[in-house]
């Protein structure tokens, strides 16, 4: 139902008629996206009533390529986690051929398994944030969601590339322009991080060899590769993403828009009882969580930049001698749709977090890791700013697993 999967839903909205890459597909956008006019009812009650005055970047590129936006998906809370959110239900339900979505910790890719739909994030710096309303910058990226590989595709070459309004971005020379030969080859490499798979249980670590094993048949060469600091992924994650999102959210005080609490005494009563109203126990575990390390152990927080920057240079130098990295998209060991404290948040993106801590390109694959009859999805990661590279390998690596499976 339209008043379930979307938090506003334009019916009325004319087709484009200048034509473009994306002519007749429909898109939605979730509500964390700034479409002109749209109320953005991104989760917290702290946006309330806030209606964007323009578009987002993503969403003015998409309208100059001919995509008819049909309207905006019901979000989880500022985009941290799926629980609530219905991204995925506006294309597995057939009301939009592709949509936009915000992935921090791997929400996209995962709302694409769960749905078994193809979910893409983009490396960090290749899409406009502007007009995002979002958490963590320098963790979450504007990603896609669709059936299949040649949408997702057809939608990055649209929404990608330099903007003036967001100085955040990567400047990658001819990158975008870099074919793969689209087909796999005893010359592709994948690497396996194999101490990561200790998250499945016996059932799902048979079956994803059993997935990787069909991969070789098809001509791929696996690798087993390790990171120095590959079980800090997720303590990197929390602590400087819970420091980006306390320094975010500082906005949402109740004066400039949003939410007001009613009844206050003074400014600073006002304040306090507006964020107290405003955000989850979640959200609010994760703002205190982030202050903490903000005001009372800044060390630690620079400690975890260190460490990162060390993570994202291990990884660059895997990739010399690697074109992919496979790894499972989730295990049924932790639920995310059920996740509602931080500990169980973390403990089902096992897989996810390693590619927004890097900022490299990843894919969620349906139909090629299945365990018990069930379709866990397939997590595909390519090198930094290989991100057409890592599109081409995606419709290939589909239909081999599909075939061997």
């Amino acid at each position: 139902m339209y008043s379930e999967v979307f938090a506003h839903f334009d019916s009325s909205a004319p087709a484009p008629s200048n034509g473009g890459i994306l002519a007749g597909k429909r898109v939605a956008v979730q509500s964390l996206v700034g479409v002109r006019g749209w109320p953005a009812a991104a989760g917290p009650k702290a946006l309330r009533g806030f209606v964007p005055l323009e578009d987002a970047s993503v969403v003015r590129r998409l309208k100059e390529e001919g995509a008819l936006l049909v309207g905006n998906t019901a979000a989880s809370e500022l985009g941290l986690g799926i629980c609530g959110d219905c991204t995925a239900r506006a294309v597995q339900e057939g009301h939009a051929d592709i949509v936009l979505m915000l992935d921090t910790m791997g929400e996209a890719r995962m709302a694409a398994a769960k749905a078994g739909l193809c979910g893409f994030k983009p490396s960090w710096g290749r899409v406009s944030r502007f007009g995002l309303l979002g958490l963590a910058p320098s963790m979450e990226c504007c990603s896609l969601l669709a059936r299949n590989p040649n949408d997702l595709a057809q939608a990055f070459r649209t929404i990608e590339g330099m903007d003036d309004c967001d100085p955040s971005m990567v400047a990658v020379g001819e990158a975008r322009d870099r074919p793969g030969n689209g087909s796999p080859s005893k010359d592709l490499t994948a690497g396996i991080v194999t101490p990561l798979l200790e998250a499945l249980s016996p059932q799902e670590r048979n079956a994803f060899s059993r997935a990787i094993a069909n991969l070789q048949d098809a001509g791929v060469t696996i690798r087993e590769v390790t990171f120095k600091d590959q079980g800090l992924f997720s303590v990197v994650h929390q602590v400087i993403a819970s420091v980006e999102a306390s320094s975010s959210c500082g906005k949402y005080d109740g004066v400039r828009f949003g939410h007001r609490a009613q009844g206050a005494k003074n400014w600073n009563e006002m304040y306090l009882e507006t964020r107290r109203e405003s955000f989850s126990s979640l959200l609010k575990a994760f703002l205190f969580q982030g202050a903490y390390f903000q005001f009372e152990n800044y060390p630690a927080f620079e400690n975890a930049c260190r460490i990162r920057a060390r993570l994202v240079q291990e990884n660059r130098k895997l990739f010399e001698s690697l074109d992919l990295m496979l790894l499972p998209m989730q295990s049924t060991l932790h639920d995310a749709n059920q996740a509602r404290t931080l500990e169980q948040l973390y403990n089902a993106f096992p897989f996810t977090l390693l590619a927004n801590v890097t900022g490299q390109p990843a894919l969620s694959l349906p139909s090629v890791f299945k365990c018990g009859g069930q379709d866990m999805g397939l997590q595909v990661l390519g090198p930094f700013l290989g991100d057409e590279e890592l599109l081409s390998w995606a419709q290939t690596l589909m239909v081999q697993g599909e075939e061997a499976a």
